[in-house]
């Protein structure tokens, strides 16, 4: 089968690096994948097959009819059976490339988080609504997910599916903290600077935290918009010896696996691949009940789940999970992401739905 994956830019976001994780993965169950990326980025994303960068100006995004019909040249030239939209612009793109110039393929659109916090507005909703009616099935990563989208557009019930984001299974490398390495805590937060991740929530739970662990280190891995206004935050609250910032790393299974905690205290979530790969690595997790989350953290069983918008019961879950022996949460949560969430089972499992697609369409 040959499938088409498109993304929006090279970039170390969670959408793009799963849609290049699972092309390779697709890549060496046998299909052809061509990975497609929208606009300018300098990320390297790890899939060794074909990847055209079509470099369309953002500016024109919105009318990009030139752009639509680049798409639409590499489609009916590689004649995919697939085509999946990855986040972002993608589904538009797709949606009005097919119209306009007359392709042929099955329209998969990838629903990664929770779209009735970003469609508000009346015609917002009315858009992206005629937009999920063109995708011939809508893969969701969550059940949550899945919900909240049948909620707003009932009649993508019919067409959604749950399959779920996975994490590639890596060797885990030993780290050097940076800067001081006195602490006898270093707990571990991955996320990029952007309201959704909640860093200036995040920093209010840390103040609590140090009153029980006033030698305790934070590190920020991640880079992004908001990052120099939690800086100034972070000098407002003194809180500047406790707190690393690493910017985006390549690597952050290790510095998790390195630390005694991870943290996502989150207001928007899909289904965070953070916490999976938290878990592979054995570190315990306290999360926010956002999204999906509570469909792979399970109080006292795999993690520690906080009710949204809590600080004063975040900060209280993080001293219990830093005090209390919890070998048999990492334990569970470790095998649980063995089980159900590789990436080789992931891709495995959208091989079986795109020929279900192609099978229903002949």
């Amino acid at each position: 089968m040959t499938i088409l994956q498109l993304i929006q830019k090279p970039q170390k976001r969670g959408a793009e690096i799963f849609a290049a994780q699972l092309s390779q993965h697709l890549s060496t169950l046998g299909h052809k994948v061509i990975l497609v990326s929208l606009f300018e980025g300098d990320a390297v994303l790890p899939f060794e097959g074909t990847q055209i960068h079509l470099r369309r100006p953002l500016k024109k995004r919105v009318y990009d009819v030139v752009g639509w019909k680049q798409l639409a040249t590499l489609i009916k030239k590689y004649q995919p059976e697939i085509v999946q939209a990855n986040a972002g612009d993608t589904l538009k793109w797709v949606v009005y490339s097919k119209i306009i110039f007359g392709w042929e393929a099955q329209l998969v659109a990838r629903n990664a988080s929770t779209v009735s916090n970003y469609i508000k507005h009346p015609l917002v909703k009315k858009i992206n609504g005629w937009l999920y009616r063109k995708a011939d099935s809508i893969v969701s990563v969550a059940v949550y997910t899945k919900d909240d989208l049948n909620r707003l557009f009932p009649f993508t019930t019919s067409k959604s599916v749950v399959i779920p984001i996975g994490i590639e299974p890596t060797k885990i490398e030993p780290i050097k903290w940076k800067g001081e390495t006195d602490a006898k805590l270093q707990v571990v937060h991955v996320g990029g600077f952007s309201f959704e991740k909640n860093h200036q929530g995040l920093l209010v739970i840390w103040k609590k935290v140090l009153q029980k662990f006033p030698e305790a280190k934070l590190h920020l891995l991640g880079d992004g918009p908001l990052r120099s206004s939690v800086q100034e935050q972070i000098q407002q609250l003194g809180l500047e010896k406790n707190i690393v910032f690493h910017g985006a790393v390549s690597n952050p299974m290790d510095y998790m696996a390195a630390g005694h905690l991870v943290v996502l205290p989150s207001i928007i979530e899909g289904l965070p691949g953070v916490l999976l790969e938290a878990m592979y690595a054995k570190t315990s997790v306290v999360a926010y009940d956002t999204g999906g989350i509570s469909e792979i953290v399970k109080e006292k069983e795999t993690g520690y789940l906080v009710a949204k918008n809590d600080a004063e019961a975040f900060a209280a879950q993080m001293i219990k999970a830093l005090t209390e022996d919890n070998t048999s949460i990492i334990k569970k949560a470790y095998q649980m992401v063995k089980e159900k969430y590789t990436n080789n089972q992931i891709a495995l499992a959208f091989g079986r739905h795109y020929k279900t697609l192609v099978n229903d369409k002949n």
